[in-house]
């Protein structure tokens, strides 16, 4: 299978096209702190925030484009608090209108690029987002936790930093985020861990660098959250025969 992504129009997303594979093929997705925007075997689909990985299963054996959301702004799309979507994958006429998902299906269907068509949704939900919310700081305030948690910090000091108390500071994680500032800092950490590793750091110097006590404790935290050994997520691919 190809795979291929690029930064989005969309600030801190990322667009990525995942070429045809036979039905029946299995495809393991890591936990990432993200929701997604899908076209999947030809429906729109919502990619909750997931709590371990995966574990996907090919039916029709096309192509697939998503718009995978940073951390925190997928509510401010799907108009959802992001645990109501945790370790799901539901269609989007689950989450919107039938009327617009059927707008929306006909624009992406019509589209030379059907990636471009599901960024120009997102960027017209934020601005909406923008333009109605309550609070103008809560986005700001999700991406100075994200920030926080990503350099190390406690769940203590990001809430202290913050201005909220650890229970308010929960809340608020599992409404942003679909779980708690805990959770997320564990799957910022293996993803910060897995590209130190299949980048080709030694496994001890990728534990110490991405802030886990030791290889071992590594080792357990990618076997919980991924559901394998940290060596099949770090194996080089096998080199193509050549013709």
């Amino acid at each position: 299978m190809t795979y291929e992504e690029r930064p989005s129009r969309v600030p801190g997303a990322v667009v990525w096209c995942r070429g045809a594979a036979p039905p029946g093929t299995r495809g393991r997705v890591l936990p990432d702190g993200c929701m997604d925007l899908l076209l999947w075997d030809g429906e729109l689909v919502v990619a909750g925030p997931d709590t371990h990985a995966f574990e996907s299963v090919e039916r029709l054996g096309e192509p697939v484009t998503g718009l995978r959301l940073p951390p925190g702004a997928g509510p401010r799309v799907f108009g959802v608090r992001a645990h109501e979507l945790r370790d799901q994958r539901v269609p989007l006429a689950a989450v919107w209108s039938g009327r617009e998902v059927r707008e929306l299906s006909a624009r992406v269907a019509g589209a030379a690029d059907p990636a471009t068509a599901l960024e120009a949704v997102a960027r017209r939900r934020l601005r909406a987002y923008e333009r109605a919310a309550p609070d103008p700081r809560e986005a700001a305030l999700t991406d100075a936790v994200v920030a926080a948690l990503r350099h190390g910090m406690s769940v203590a000091q990001v809430a202290a930093r913050v201005g909220l108390s650890e229970r308010q500071l929960h809340r608020r994680c599992l409404d942003a985020f679909g779980y708690g500032a805990k959770t997320l800092a564990r799957i910022l950490r293996l993803r910060t861990a897995l590209r130190l590793a299949t980048a080709g750091t030694p496994l001890a110097t990728t534990a110490l660098r991405a802030g886990y006590a030791d290889q071992a404790h590594f080792a357990r935290e990618v076997k919980s959250l991924a559901g394998v050994p940290v060596t099949e997520l770090t194996r080089p691919p096998a080199p193509r025969p050549e013709r």
